[in-house]
């Protein structure tokens, strides 16, 4: 039996990545798409490559009749989850993509945030989703929030080393860059084709890049004390991909071989030969992570290079792997395409 899926914030591109990777999927059955700027009109007005697709007409949330629906996505802005997660009533499944529910601790969320959680009830009862690490508290969820998907990059690359105890935990340096799709569709004036092109820019520099929150919680978490990483993002004249670099102090054998046991038997994050790094474009448009290891000139020093896309594995891909093990399907199903090369 087909299940009964519902897309709020349709019309974002999360969104439109949820439509595109569930019309390949085996089970999942599209039956509401909410878009309260853009209610009452069809998905191929707002987004054409979705044409051949039959699809229902875009509506406000508060139209939503849930009755039937098996499972809903979640992919609205910032701040409007918490206002619309308590409202779906049980026992409707909830995936949400934004970054209201990713971080456990109420203070946490304030000081990265600047305003106090508005659903604690919930954040309480949210599963974090990085799959390949929550793989069994998600298949019995009712609820899962999904990383950031830079976050998602980094602790690909990070979490198996610092589980491992094979890297030295204060000093942990990360570069990250990012093409220009994961700050969404709304009009920025940093984001147009006359500012970002030719050009790469770095952000929150300094400490105050918001995915911060999710790496002091998860690596804390693993490594048992407090983890705190330098972080330095950059934004790429890119439209999709995420780049992160990863410097850190420990051998390069034993990171290598800390990453390469950790995801030997995983679908989706695969670790290249030694040596071998990875490039955006051998990933883009799936749900495929990609890690490379080096050593350095210095001894004792490693590099680990994670690439993912930001809408798929990062994102909407992420969300669809979560969706499937929550409702019992294949984890795989709908993801298995390959990337969209050249």
């Amino acid at each position: 039996m087909p299940h009964n899926i519902a897309i709020l914030g349709a019309s974002g591109y999360t969104g439109a990545e949820l439509i595109r990777l569930i019309s390949v999927h085996p089970s999942f059955r599209i039956v509401a798409l909410t878009g309260d700027r853009k209610a009452g009109k069809p998905m191929a007005s707002v987004y054409p490559h979705l044409r051949h697709m039959d699809l229902p007409d875009l509506i406000k949330i508060d139209e939503l009749d849930y009755s039937g629906v098996d499972l809903v996505f979640c992919a609205l802005p910032h701040a409007t989850s918490q206002a619309v997660i308590p409202s779906i009533p049980p026992p409707v499944k909830i995936v949400d993509l934004s970054a209201d529910f990713r971080l456990r601790d109420p203070a946490a969320y304030e000081a990265l945030y600047g305003k106090p959680h508005s659903a604690l009830e919930m954040q309480g009862e949210a599963v974090y989703g990085l799959t390949e690490f929550y793989r069994e508290d998600i298949r019995g969820a009712r609820f899962v929030a999904g990383t950031g998907c830079n976050a998602a990059a980094g602790q690909f690359a990070l979490r198996p080393v610092i589980a491992a105890g094979v890297i030295d935990l204060d000093d942990i340096i990360m570069d990250l860059k990012a093409g220009v799709s994961g700050a969404g569709r709304s009009l920025k004036e940093h984001l147009l084709l006359a500012e970002l092109d030719e050009n790469v820019k770095p952000y929150s520099v300094g400490g105050t890049h918001r995915h911060l929150g999710e790496f002091d919680q998860e690596f804390s978490l693993v490594a048992g004390r407090d983890v705190r990483v330098q972080l330095t993002p950059h934004l790429l004249p890119a439209t999709r991909g995420i780049v992160m670099t990863c410097y850190l102090k420990g051998a390069p054998d034993a990171v290598y071989g800390a990453l390469a046991e950790a995801y030997a038997s995983e679908t989706f994050v695969q670790v290249l030969p030694f040596g071998e790094m990875p490039q955006m474009k051998d990933v883009r448009a799936s749900n495929f992570c990609h890690i490379g290891v080096a050593g350095d000139r210095v001894p004792g020093r490693t590099t680990v290079v994670a690439t993912l896309d930001n809408l798929t594995k990062g994102s909407s891909g992420q969300a669809i792997q979560n969706a499937n093990l929550m409702l019992g399907e294949d984890e795989t199903a709908g993801l298995m395409a390959a990337p969209v090369y050249p």
